[in-house]
Protein backbone atom coordinates (compact mmCIF):
# COMPACT_ATOMS: atom_id res chain seq x y z
CA UNK A 1 0.00 0.00 0.00
CA UNK A 2 0.78 3.64 -0.40
CA UNK A 3 0.90 6.30 2.38
CA UNK A 4 -2.68 7.34 1.74
CA UNK A 5 -3.59 3.36 2.36
CA UNK A 6 -4.38 2.64 -1.29
CA UNK A 7 -3.69 -1.08 -2.42
CA UNK A 8 -1.07 -1.24 -5.23
CA UNK A 9 -0.80 -3.33 -7.64
CA UNK A 10 1.39 -5.29 -9.67
CA UNK A 11 -0.71 -5.35 -13.11
CA UNK A 12 0.36 -8.33 -15.75
CA UNK A 13 -0.40 -7.66 -19.28
CA UNK A 14 -1.02 -11.12 -21.16
CA UNK A 15 -1.17 -11.05 -24.97
CA UNK A 16 0.35 -12.71 -27.99
CA UNK A 17 2.61 -9.65 -28.86
CA UNK A 18 3.19 -6.27 -26.96
CA UNK A 19 4.99 -4.49 -29.77
CA UNK A 20 5.15 -2.16 -32.71
CA UNK A 21 2.17 0.35 -33.72
CA UNK A 22 -1.10 -2.48 -34.01
CA UNK A 23 -3.87 -1.58 -31.91
CA UNK A 24 -3.54 -4.06 -28.63
CA UNK A 25 0.20 -2.82 -28.35
CA UNK A 26 -0.21 1.25 -28.87
CA UNK A 27 -3.48 1.06 -26.32
CA UNK A 28 -1.98 -1.06 -23.66
CA UNK A 29 0.74 1.13 -23.09
CA UNK A 30 -1.73 3.69 -23.16
CA UNK A 31 -3.45 2.27 -20.28
CA UNK A 32 -0.39 1.21 -18.65
CA UNK A 33 0.14 4.72 -18.47
CA UNK A 34 -3.00 5.66 -16.67
CA UNK A 35 -2.68 2.62 -14.34
CA UNK A 36 0.98 4.27 -13.66
CA UNK A 37 -0.39 7.54 -12.33
CA UNK A 38 -2.05 5.26 -9.34
CA UNK A 39 1.47 4.06 -8.74
CA UNK A 40 0.19 0.44 -10.30
CA UNK A 41 3.30 -1.16 -11.83
CA UNK A 42 2.76 -3.07 -15.31
CA UNK A 43 4.33 -5.87 -16.37
CA UNK A 44 3.88 -8.00 -19.10
CA UNK A 45 3.85 -11.40 -20.97
CA UNK A 46 4.18 -12.09 -25.06
CA UNK A 47 5.57 -13.96 -27.82
CA UNK A 48 6.77 -10.70 -28.89
CA UNK A 49 7.84 -7.64 -26.51
CA UNK A 50 9.13 -4.18 -27.18
CA UNK A 51 8.77 -3.03 -23.39
CA UNK A 52 11.57 -3.37 -20.91
CA UNK A 53 13.31 -6.14 -20.05
CA UNK A 54 13.26 -6.04 -16.55
CA UNK A 55 8.95 -5.74 -16.16
CA UNK A 56 8.51 -8.56 -18.58
CA UNK A 57 8.76 -12.27 -20.14
CA UNK A 58 8.92 -12.68 -23.58
CA UNK A 59 7.79 -16.58 -24.54
CA UNK A 60 8.00 -17.46 -27.87
CA UNK A 61 5.71 -20.13 -28.01
CA UNK A 62 3.07 -17.39 -26.88
CA UNK A 63 3.33 -15.40 -30.34
CA UNK A 64 0.62 -16.05 -32.79
CA UNK A 65 3.67 -16.20 -35.95
CA UNK A 66 5.50 -19.13 -33.99
CA UNK A 67 5.80 -22.63 -36.28
CA UNK A 68 3.92 -24.71 -33.70
CA UNK A 69 0.80 -22.15 -33.80
CA UNK A 70 0.78 -21.36 -37.10
CA UNK A 71 0.90 -25.82 -37.89
CA UNK A 72 -2.42 -25.84 -35.16
CA UNK A 73 -4.22 -22.74 -37.31
CA UNK A 74 -3.46 -24.45 -40.21
CA UNK A 75 -5.29 -27.65 -39.29
CA UNK A 76 -8.51 -26.22 -37.11
CA UNK A 77 -9.34 -23.24 -39.62
CA UNK A 78 -11.19 -23.54 -42.52
CA UNK A 79 -12.42 -27.18 -41.88
CA UNK A 80 -14.85 -28.98 -40.11
CA UNK A 81 -13.08 -31.64 -38.34
CA UNK A 82 -9.92 -31.72 -36.40
CA UNK A 83 -7.82 -34.84 -35.92
CA UNK A 84 -6.55 -36.16 -32.90
CA UNK A 85 -3.01 -35.12 -33.32
CA UNK A 86 -4.61 -31.56 -33.71
CA UNK A 87 -6.23 -31.69 -30.60
CA UNK A 88 -3.51 -33.20 -28.31
CA UNK A 89 -1.06 -30.56 -29.69
CA UNK A 90 -3.57 -28.12 -28.63
CA UNK A 91 -3.14 -29.68 -25.34
CA UNK A 92 0.47 -29.95 -25.08
CA UNK A 93 1.17 -26.32 -26.26
CA UNK A 94 -1.87 -25.13 -24.09
CA UNK A 95 -0.12 -26.91 -20.74
CA UNK A 96 3.31 -25.43 -21.61
CA UNK A 97 2.31 -21.96 -21.71
CA UNK A 98 -0.03 -22.41 -18.43
CA UNK A 99 2.99 -23.47 -16.66
CA UNK A 100 4.76 -19.97 -17.96
CA UNK A 101 1.83 -17.80 -17.01
CA UNK A 102 2.12 -19.17 -13.51
CA UNK A 103 5.54 -18.79 -13.68
CA UNK A 104 5.18 -14.62 -14.65
CA UNK A 105 2.34 -14.47 -12.24
CA UNK A 106 4.92 -15.56 -8.95
CA UNK A 107 7.90 -13.71 -11.05
CA UNK A 108 6.29 -10.22 -10.49
CA UNK A 109 4.20 -11.06 -7.98
CA UNK A 110 1.18 -10.06 -10.20
CA UNK A 111 -1.69 -9.54 -8.20
CA UNK A 112 -3.90 -8.21 -11.22
CA UNK A 113 -4.42 -9.61 -15.01
CA UNK A 114 -5.25 -7.64 -18.01
CA UNK A 115 -5.83 -10.17 -20.86
CA UNK A 116 -5.11 -7.88 -24.09
CA UNK A 117 -7.34 -9.75 -26.69
CA UNK A 118 -5.85 -12.96 -26.09
CA UNK A 119 -9.38 -13.93 -25.29
CA UNK A 120 -11.08 -12.53 -28.11
CA UNK A 121 -9.89 -13.09 -31.61
CA UNK A 122 -8.59 -17.11 -31.61
CA UNK A 123 -5.34 -16.17 -32.96
CA UNK A 124 -3.63 -18.19 -31.02
CA UNK A 125 -5.92 -20.83 -29.55
CA UNK A 126 -3.43 -23.15 -26.94
CA UNK A 127 -2.84 -19.50 -25.27
CA UNK A 128 -6.88 -18.96 -24.65
CA UNK A 129 -7.09 -22.51 -23.77
CA UNK A 130 -4.23 -21.45 -20.98
CA UNK A 131 -5.20 -18.54 -19.98
CA UNK A 132 -9.19 -19.86 -19.29
CA UNK A 133 -7.82 -22.70 -16.82
CA UNK A 134 -5.74 -20.28 -15.09
CA UNK A 135 -8.52 -18.30 -14.33
CA UNK A 136 -10.61 -21.35 -13.51
CA UNK A 137 -7.85 -22.36 -11.05
CA UNK A 138 -6.55 -19.21 -9.79
CA UNK A 139 -9.85 -17.21 -9.93
CA UNK A 140 -6.97 -14.24 -9.77
CA UNK A 141 -8.82 -10.47 -10.39
CA UNK A 142 -8.79 -10.05 -14.36
CA UNK A 143 -9.64 -7.39 -16.98
CA UNK A 144 -10.46 -8.70 -20.21
CA UNK A 145 -9.58 -6.23 -22.99
CA UNK A 146 -11.39 -7.22 -25.85
CA UNK A 147 -10.57 -5.21 -29.39
CA UNK A 148 -12.05 -7.78 -31.71
CA UNK A 149 -13.90 -11.09 -31.63
CA UNK A 150 -13.90 -13.75 -33.40
CA UNK A 151 -17.69 -14.35 -34.92
CA UNK A 152 -16.35 -10.22 -37.08
CA UNK A 153 -14.24 -12.20 -38.70
CA UNK A 154 -15.37 -14.37 -41.57
CA UNK A 155 -12.37 -16.18 -41.78
CA UNK A 156 -13.29 -17.84 -38.61
CA UNK A 157 -16.47 -18.65 -39.25
CA UNK A 158 -15.30 -22.12 -40.99
CA UNK A 159 -13.60 -23.75 -38.21
CA UNK A 160 -12.81 -26.96 -36.59
CA UNK A 161 -12.66 -25.84 -32.67
CA UNK A 162 -16.13 -25.04 -31.81
CA UNK A 163 -15.47 -26.26 -28.38
CA UNK A 164 -12.34 -24.32 -27.57
CA UNK A 165 -14.22 -20.99 -28.74
CA UNK A 166 -16.95 -21.57 -26.70
CA UNK A 167 -14.68 -22.03 -23.55
CA UNK A 168 -12.20 -19.37 -23.98
CA UNK A 169 -12.86 -16.79 -26.69
CA UNK A 170 -14.40 -15.16 -24.31
CA UNK A 171 -13.77 -17.36 -20.91
CA UNK A 172 -16.99 -16.88 -18.87
CA UNK A 173 -15.63 -16.86 -15.08
CA UNK A 174 -16.77 -15.18 -12.82
CA UNK A 175 -13.38 -13.26 -11.78
CA UNK A 176 -13.01 -12.17 -15.13
CA UNK A 177 -14.38 -8.49 -16.01
CA UNK A 178 -14.96 -7.62 -19.71
CA UNK A 179 -14.14 -4.47 -21.61
CA UNK A 180 -14.88 -4.01 -25.24
CA UNK A 181 -14.18 -0.69 -27.41
CA UNK A 182 -17.71 -0.30 -29.00
CA UNK A 183 -21.51 -0.44 -28.68
CA UNK A 184 -21.76 -3.34 -31.02
CA UNK A 185 -19.09 -5.35 -29.33
CA UNK A 186 -20.91 -5.05 -26.31
CA UNK A 187 -24.30 -5.92 -26.96
CA UNK A 188 -23.05 -9.38 -29.29
CA UNK A 189 -20.78 -10.24 -26.25
CA UNK A 190 -23.90 -10.34 -24.07
CA UNK A 191 -25.97 -11.81 -26.97
CA UNK A 192 -23.68 -14.33 -27.68
CA UNK A 193 -21.87 -15.38 -24.39
CA UNK A 194 -24.78 -14.06 -21.55
CA UNK A 195 -21.76 -11.69 -20.13
CA UNK A 196 -22.12 -8.24 -19.18
CA UNK A 197 -18.88 -5.87 -20.35
CA UNK A 198 -18.23 -1.52 -19.63
CA UNK A 199 -17.69 -0.07 -23.38
CA UNK A 200 -14.09 2.10 -22.91
CA UNK A 201 -13.33 3.33 -26.27
CA UNK A 202 -9.55 3.99 -27.55
CA UNK A 203 -8.21 7.25 -26.53
CA UNK A 204 -5.61 9.73 -27.05
CA UNK A 205 -4.01 12.34 -24.92
CA UNK A 206 -5.69 15.35 -25.99
CA UNK A 207 -4.95 17.05 -22.92
CA UNK A 208 -1.33 17.42 -24.34
CA UNK A 209 -1.10 18.34 -28.37
CA UNK A 210 1.59 16.40 -30.56
CA UNK A 211 4.69 17.83 -30.62
CA UNK A 212 5.85 20.38 -33.24
CA UNK A 213 8.33 19.01 -36.70
CA UNK A 214 11.54 18.48 -34.95
CA UNK A 215 14.92 18.62 -37.27
CA UNK A 216 15.02 14.84 -37.73
CA UNK A 217 11.56 15.03 -39.53
CA UNK A 218 11.56 18.08 -41.28
CA UNK A 219 12.52 16.28 -44.64
CA UNK A 220 9.62 13.74 -44.76
CA UNK A 221 8.00 15.71 -47.87
CA UNK A 222 11.40 15.55 -49.70
CA UNK A 223 11.67 11.86 -48.72
CA UNK A 224 8.81 11.19 -50.28
CA UNK A 225 9.15 13.08 -53.63
CA UNK A 226 6.97 15.93 -52.79
CA UNK A 227 7.46 19.53 -54.65
CA UNK A 228 6.79 21.99 -52.36
CA UNK A 229 3.35 23.04 -53.93
CA UNK A 230 1.91 19.06 -53.77
CA UNK A 231 -1.35 18.46 -51.91
CA UNK A 232 -0.22 15.14 -49.60
CA UNK A 233 -3.31 12.82 -49.50
CA UNK A 234 -2.14 10.84 -46.03
CA UNK A 235 -3.79 6.97 -46.47
CA UNK A 236 -1.89 5.99 -42.53
CA UNK A 237 -3.17 2.01 -42.46
CA UNK A 238 -1.75 -1.22 -43.42
CA UNK A 239 -2.80 -2.47 -47.30
CA UNK A 240 -5.48 -4.94 -46.50
CA UNK A 241 -9.04 -4.51 -48.35
CA UNK A 242 -10.70 -3.56 -45.71
CA UNK A 243 -9.09 -0.63 -45.68
CA UNK A 244 -10.93 0.40 -48.89
CA UNK A 245 -7.82 1.80 -50.24
CA UNK A 246 -9.78 2.06 -53.64
CA UNK A 247 -12.07 5.02 -52.50
CA UNK A 248 -8.53 6.81 -51.45
CA UNK A 249 -7.44 6.97 -55.39
CA UNK A 250 -10.39 7.64 -56.94
CA UNK A 251 -10.79 10.87 -54.48
CA UNK A 252 -7.62 11.47 -55.87
CA UNK A 253 -8.95 11.07 -59.01
CA UNK A 254 -11.86 12.72 -59.19
CA UNK A 255 -10.00 16.00 -57.39
CA UNK A 256 -8.38 15.94 -60.95
CA UNK A 257 -5.22 18.18 -60.44
CA UNK A 258 -1.72 16.44 -60.53
CA UNK A 259 -0.71 18.46 -57.43
CA UNK A 260 -2.70 15.93 -55.82
CA UNK A 261 -0.42 12.89 -54.16
CA UNK A 262 -1.70 10.06 -52.57
CA UNK A 263 0.91 8.10 -49.64
CA UNK A 264 0.05 5.38 -48.34
CA UNK A 265 2.12 4.88 -45.11
CA UNK A 266 2.07 1.09 -44.33
CA UNK A 267 2.79 -1.92 -45.65
CA UNK A 268 0.80 -4.77 -46.99
CA UNK A 269 -0.76 -7.45 -44.17
CA UNK A 270 -0.64 -10.91 -43.53
CA UNK A 271 -3.57 -11.40 -46.29
CA UNK A 272 -0.91 -11.38 -49.70
CA UNK A 273 0.25 -8.60 -52.19
CA UNK A 274 -2.47 -9.00 -53.95
CA UNK A 275 -4.32 -5.84 -53.03
CA UNK A 276 -1.51 -4.00 -53.10
CA UNK A 277 -0.78 -5.44 -56.96
CA UNK A 278 -4.54 -3.65 -57.52
CA UNK A 279 -4.06 -1.04 -56.06
CA UNK A 280 -0.66 0.18 -57.48
CA UNK A 281 -2.72 -1.30 -61.26
CA UNK A 282 -5.64 1.19 -60.35
CA UNK A 283 -3.69 4.09 -59.43
CA UNK A 284 -1.95 3.93 -62.94
CA UNK A 285 -5.09 3.55 -65.05
CA UNK A 286 -6.86 6.42 -63.32
CA UNK A 287 -3.42 8.70 -63.63
CA UNK A 288 -3.13 9.06 -60.12
CA UNK A 289 0.24 9.57 -58.43
CA UNK A 290 0.49 7.09 -55.76
CA UNK A 291 3.52 6.57 -53.55
CA UNK A 292 4.25 3.81 -51.23
CA UNK A 293 6.21 4.68 -48.31
CA UNK A 294 6.45 1.19 -46.24
CA UNK A 295 9.92 1.38 -46.44
CA UNK A 296 10.57 4.01 -44.68
CA UNK A 297 8.11 3.67 -42.21
CA UNK A 298 9.09 1.57 -38.89
CA UNK A 299 8.12 1.41 -34.56
CA UNK A 300 11.10 3.39 -34.13
CA UNK A 301 13.30 6.30 -36.09
CA UNK A 302 16.74 4.30 -37.18
CA UNK A 303 18.40 4.76 -40.33
CA UNK A 304 18.58 1.64 -42.40
CA UNK A 305 21.27 -0.68 -44.28
CA UNK A 306 20.89 2.17 -46.87
CA UNK A 307 22.01 5.12 -44.68
CA UNK A 308 18.49 6.54 -45.08
CA UNK A 309 16.46 7.99 -42.63
CA UNK A 310 13.40 5.44 -41.15
CA UNK A 311 10.27 7.58 -39.80
CA UNK A 312 7.84 6.77 -37.45
CA UNK A 313 3.61 7.13 -39.03
CA UNK A 314 3.76 10.09 -35.89
CA UNK A 315 6.36 11.76 -38.30
CA UNK A 316 4.13 11.73 -41.56
CA UNK A 317 1.06 13.09 -40.17
CA UNK A 318 2.28 16.53 -39.41
CA UNK A 319 3.09 17.51 -43.46
CA UNK A 320 -0.04 15.56 -44.63
CA UNK A 321 -2.62 18.00 -46.17
CA UNK A 322 -6.04 15.63 -46.21
CA UNK A 323 -6.08 12.16 -43.72
CA UNK A 324 -8.16 9.18 -46.19
CA UNK A 325 -10.05 6.91 -44.14
CA UNK A 326 -12.26 4.89 -46.51
CA UNK A 327 -12.46 1.61 -44.44
CA UNK A 328 -15.16 -0.89 -44.95
CA UNK A 329 -14.86 -1.96 -41.12
CA UNK A 330 -12.90 -1.20 -37.98
CA UNK A 331 -12.83 -2.35 -34.53
CA UNK A 332 -12.86 1.00 -33.67
CA UNK A 333 -10.73 3.23 -35.30
CA UNK A 334 -7.53 4.41 -34.21
CA UNK A 335 -6.27 6.35 -37.17
CA UNK A 336 -9.22 8.82 -37.01
CA UNK A 337 -8.35 9.50 -33.73
CA UNK A 338 -4.89 10.45 -34.77
CA UNK A 339 -5.88 12.75 -37.55
CA UNK A 340 -7.99 14.51 -34.85
CA UNK A 341 -5.17 14.56 -32.62
CA UNK A 342 -2.64 16.06 -35.46
CA UNK A 343 -5.50 18.73 -36.63
CA UNK A 344 -5.73 16.98 -40.15
CA UNK A 345 -9.00 17.20 -42.32
CA UNK A 346 -10.47 13.82 -42.20
CA UNK A 347 -12.34 11.83 -45.55
CA UNK A 348 -14.05 8.87 -43.64
CA UNK A 349 -16.56 6.34 -44.75
CA UNK A 350 -19.23 5.86 -42.66
CA UNK A 351 -18.23 2.17 -41.33
CA UNK A 352 -20.69 0.55 -38.67
CA UNK A 353 -18.34 1.68 -35.91
CA UNK A 354 -18.31 5.26 -36.90
CA UNK A 355 -21.85 5.69 -37.61
CA UNK A 356 -22.94 4.57 -34.35
CA UNK A 357 -20.04 5.45 -31.87
CA UNK A 358 -18.37 8.14 -33.61
CA UNK A 359 -20.62 10.69 -35.74
CA UNK A 360 -23.34 11.19 -32.89
CA UNK A 361 -20.49 13.21 -31.26
CA UNK A 362 -20.39 15.65 -33.60
CA UNK A 363 -17.23 15.35 -35.94
CA UNK A 364 -16.75 18.48 -38.96
CA UNK A 365 -15.88 15.79 -42.34
CA UNK A 366 -16.98 14.89 -45.00
CA UNK A 367 -18.36 11.10 -44.90
CA UNK A 368 -18.87 8.79 -48.24
CA UNK A 369 -21.85 5.94 -47.75
CA UNK A 370 -20.01 3.15 -49.23
CA UNK A 371 -19.07 5.26 -52.73
CA UNK A 372 -17.84 8.87 -53.73
CA UNK A 373 -20.67 11.55 -54.59
CA UNK A 374 -19.51 14.80 -56.07
CA UNK A 375 -20.60 16.86 -53.09
CA UNK A 376 -18.36 14.38 -51.17
CA UNK A 377 -15.22 15.57 -53.56
CA UNK A 378 -15.86 19.40 -53.22
CA UNK A 379 -15.86 18.95 -49.54
CA UNK A 380 -13.00 17.53 -49.38
CA UNK A 381 -11.40 20.09 -51.77
CA UNK A 382 -12.59 22.88 -49.65
CA UNK A 383 -11.15 21.48 -46.45
CA UNK A 384 -8.10 21.63 -48.80
CA UNK A 385 -8.35 24.66 -49.79
CA UNK A 386 -10.33 26.84 -48.07
CA UNK A 387 -8.02 27.38 -44.60
CA UNK A 388 -10.66 29.58 -42.58
CA UNK A 389 -12.84 26.31 -43.03
CA UNK A 390 -10.05 23.98 -42.42
CA UNK A 391 -8.99 25.51 -39.58
CA UNK A 392 -12.15 26.04 -37.97
CA UNK A 393 -13.02 22.33 -38.67
CA UNK A 394 -10.26 20.81 -36.74
CA UNK A 395 -9.96 22.94 -34.13
CA UNK A 396 -13.50 21.70 -33.74
CA UNK A 397 -12.75 17.66 -33.76
CA UNK A 398 -9.85 18.50 -31.42
CA UNK A 399 -12.41 20.11 -28.89
CA UNK A 400 -14.90 17.03 -29.28
CA UNK A 401 -12.62 14.54 -29.17
CA UNK A 402 -11.08 15.96 -25.88
CA UNK A 403 -14.17 15.50 -24.46
CA UNK A 404 -15.25 12.05 -25.52
CA UNK A 405 -11.52 10.50 -26.10
CA UNK A 406 -9.03 11.99 -23.79
CA UNK A 407 -6.76 10.04 -21.27
CA UNK A 408 -9.56 11.27 -18.72
CA UNK A 409 -12.20 9.34 -20.27
CA UNK A 410 -9.92 6.41 -19.68
CA UNK A 411 -8.57 7.01 -16.25
CA UNK A 412 -12.19 7.35 -14.90
CA UNK A 413 -12.84 3.97 -16.03
CA UNK A 414 -10.07 2.29 -15.31
CA UNK A 415 -10.48 3.26 -11.45
CA UNK A 416 -13.61 2.65 -11.79
CA UNK A 417 -13.49 -0.53 -12.68
CA UNK A 418 -10.21 -1.00 -9.91
CA UNK A 419 -12.56 -0.52 -7.21
CA UNK A 420 -15.30 -2.77 -8.25
CA UNK A 421 -12.94 -5.39 -8.82
CA UNK A 422 -11.59 -5.16 -5.13
CA UNK A 423 -14.95 -4.78 -3.85
CA UNK A 424 -15.67 -8.27 -5.27
CA UNK A 425 -12.66 -9.88 -3.55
Amino acid sequence: MDKAGTMIEKIGFISTRFAGTDGVSLESAKWAQILWDYQHVSHWYGGQLDRATDFSMCIPEAYFGHPENLWINWHIWGRHNRKPIVSRRIRDMSAYLKSTLYDFINEFGITILIIENALSIPMHVPLGIAITELLAETRMPTIGHHHDFYWERTRFSVNAVPDYLEMSFPARVPCLHHVVINQAAQEELSWRKGVSSVNIPNVFDFDNPPPKVDAYASDVRAAIGLKPDDVMILQPTRIVPRKGIEHAIKLVQLLGDPKYKLVISHKAGDEGMEYRHMLAEMAEEEGVDLRFFETRIGDIRHIDSDGRKVYTLWDLYPHADLITYPSLYEGFGNAFLEAVYFRKPILINRYSIFARDLEPCGFILPVMEGFLTRKVVEDVRSLIENEEHRRHAVEHNYLIAKRFFSYSVLRRNLHSILINIRGLE
